[in-house]
């Protein structure tokens, strides 16, 4: 395998692949190389690709009047079924 160095490193990548390095629980090399495959089109289009983690970062943000707010909104939101809808 080859080494790189790469310069002038944008600070919003280096988050992104410590991000995914820690949500996958993968080392930044791995992530980093992960993240240019697919970049370069290399990516393994033949495993099955899960929902991703783009909003893992928002897992536990919300305290309990978040929630209770989110799922009462949900609950009316859901709560009767349109019956012409169903036709």
């Amino acid at each position: 395998m080859t080494q790189m160095t790469i310069r002038n490193f944008p600070q919003e990548l280096e988050r992104r692949i410590r991000t995914l390095a820690k949500a996958r629980g993968w080392s930044m090399n791995k992530a980093a190389v992960h993240l240019m495959k697919q970049g370069a089109g290399l990516g393994d289009e033949s495993k099955p690709r899960g929902i991703g983690g783009g909003l893992d970062s928002f897992i536990g943000t919300w305290d309990r009047s978040e929630s209770e707010e989110f799922d009462k909104r949900i609950e009316e939101a859901f709560e009767s079924v349109d019956e012409e809808l169903w036709r």
